[in-house]
């Protein structure tokens, strides 16, 4: 679709070339056949022994997240030296239930561990019978239901139009994921963010039963995502010190925040303003409170804040702290990047993300915006070419069971399109933008879809088995290239042309 799509990889090894020279007096042509070069190929007839990764937390390790002894890291921290062995699988390990039944009801022993045991005792919304965890619908840790929750937030704000105009929302900690299961009812897709130091491992539920989650952190560094595209950010119970180092967790989240976004905080005993400086932080970004309310059913005090539009509001502020960030701060430069004390505009060119609100959904999926209109013959190619491969092949032609699949992951996307094409189907995508490949994460963001920014020279934060299936449109050949740069040895590199092939 694109010519530097391969990056000069040759995936026609067993073409041949042919070269034509000038020779003799005359100046005639001849033609000579000339060998491509192969580069290394699978042995099918080699062995290779593979150790199992050990510690307690064998079947569940996060090579990022872990340090030896079982600690966690507070921050992503990868081990200096790759490690070269397989994550066991859990005893009595059993394929997930498929979707919607695995919605509501997962094999314990795919997810057992001690703490979670005790945990599951004290909590009204997951029970525990005979082999399963089940997750009844109408239980939430919000008193009432997340249905009644999440409708009185809307009576808050009626902007707020769920399924429309916000269609894509990270939930900042991972509790029972039942405010994302509930929004999937409504065309909202939520990723939940689950916190490095959480011990009971909440996310890994929320992956079993087919809901979006990620591992992450919110400390220092910027979290994996582009700017200015998430609609709304919710953060319910998670206690996150909004206020701790002059705010800067809430620059992060107005970095990530689409202008004119909601974020949404709830808490317990229902005042937020109890935490020093809450009032004045949001103020100092201009950050506009649009309802505020206590609710009686769900005993939680919810507020609903909107980023600004435009960079008018920020000329009159009182003070100028924090500073307005530079005009050459890369907004997008999110992979092992710390978080800048400062505040990020407003796009205002026309050409630039977040000068307009994105069509209603579903129509967005397909429209290409106006800041996008110098790549709309390429996008729509791409959208074209995988409905067709999808229609034609994958669904039909490859043998893939489709009713057991819901979790699925695009190691490579470029515009989402695979992922757009498979939006008829019962799943969702994680669309992974390599780091060091063009930054189109923020069209895929802009069609509706989730993505992430990953490096694959490093594991990426999740658990084990969270994915039912993985697609790899040439990743590995380009990761070929990139190992070969580093002097990698021949043995990985026939290892990764196996996996691609």
């Amino acid at each position: 679709m694109d010519e530097d799509m391969e990056d000069g990889v040759d995936v026609n090894t067993e073409d041949e070339k042919v070269d034509e020279e000038r020779s003799g007096a005359n100046g005639k042509k001849k033609k000579k056949k000339k060998k491509k070069k192969l580069g290394p190929l699978f042995d099918p007839g080699a062995r290779y022994n593979w150790k199992l990764c050990g510690g307690r937390h064998g079947h569940n390790y996060i090579p990022c997240v872990y340090m030896e002894g079982g600690r966690r890291h507070h921050e992503r921290s990868c081990p200096r030296i790759p490690l070269m062995c397989l994550v066991s699988l859990p005893q009595e390990y059993r394929p997930p239930l498929p979707w919607p039944e695995r919605e509501s009801k997962i094999f314990y022993k795919n997810v057992a561990h001690p703490k979670l045991s005790a945990f599951v005792k004290t909590r009204s919304w997951l029970n525990s019978s005979e082999d399963f965890l089940l997750f009844p619908r109408e239980e939430s840790e919000y008193k009432g239901g997340a249905q009644h929750y999440i409708n009185s937030i809307q009576e808050m704000a009626p902007d707020i139009e769920w399924g429309k105009n916000i269609r894509v929302i990270l939930d900042i900690g991972c509790t029972s994921a039942s405010f994302g299961a509930t929004l999937l009812e409504k065309d909202v897709i939520t990723l939940s963010l689950g916190l490095m130091n959480d011990q009971i491992d909440l996310a890994q539920l929320a992956l079993e039963r087919g809901i979006p989650a990620v591992v992450g952190n919110v400390g220092s560094r910027r979290l994996p995502f582009p700017s200015g595209v998430f609609d709304a950010i919710h953060c319910g119970q998670c206690n996150v010190p909004w206020q701790s180092s002059g705010g800067r967790l809430l620059l992060e989240m107005n970095r990530i925040l689409r202008p004119g976004g909601y974020h949404i905080i709830s808490t317990k005993h229902g005042d937020i303003d109890s935490e020093k400086g809450m009032s004045t932080l949001m103020a100092s970004i201009c950050w506009n409170i649009l309802a505020h309310k206590t609710d009686e059913v769900s005993e939680v005090g919810v507020r609903i804040y909107q980023r600004p539009a435009s960079n008018d509001i920020y000329e009159l502020r009182r003070t100028k702290e924090p500073p307005l960030c530079k005009e050459d701060d890369k907004m997008d430069a999110a992979w092992y990047t710390p978080i800048r004390s400062c505040l990020h505009k407003v796009p205002a060119a026309v050409e630039q993300l977040g000068t307009g609100w994105p069509e209603e959904w579903p129509k967005r999926l397909e429209t290409v915006p106006e800041w996008l209109r110098d790549s709309r013959v390429k996008l729509t190619a791409d959208h074209e070419h995988w409905k067709a491969i999808i229609k034609k092949s994958y669904l039909n032609g490859i043998g893939i069971d489709w009713s057991n699949i819901r979790n699925i992951m695009d190691m490579k996307a470029i515009y989402g399109g695979f992922a757009a094409a498979l939006s008829s189907q019962k799943v969702w995508v994680m669309n992974v933008v390599p780091v060091h490949s063009p930054n189109t994460l923020p069209i895929i963001y802009e069609r509706g879809l989730l993505g992430i920014y990953h490096d694959w020279c490093e594991p990426f934060s999740t658990y084990p088995r969270s994915y039912d299936l993985l697609h790899a449109d040439h990743l590995f050949s380009r990761l070929k290239n990139r190992y070969a740069i580093l002097g990698v040895s021949s043995q990985l590199l026939s290892w990764l042309r196996w996996i691609e092939f």
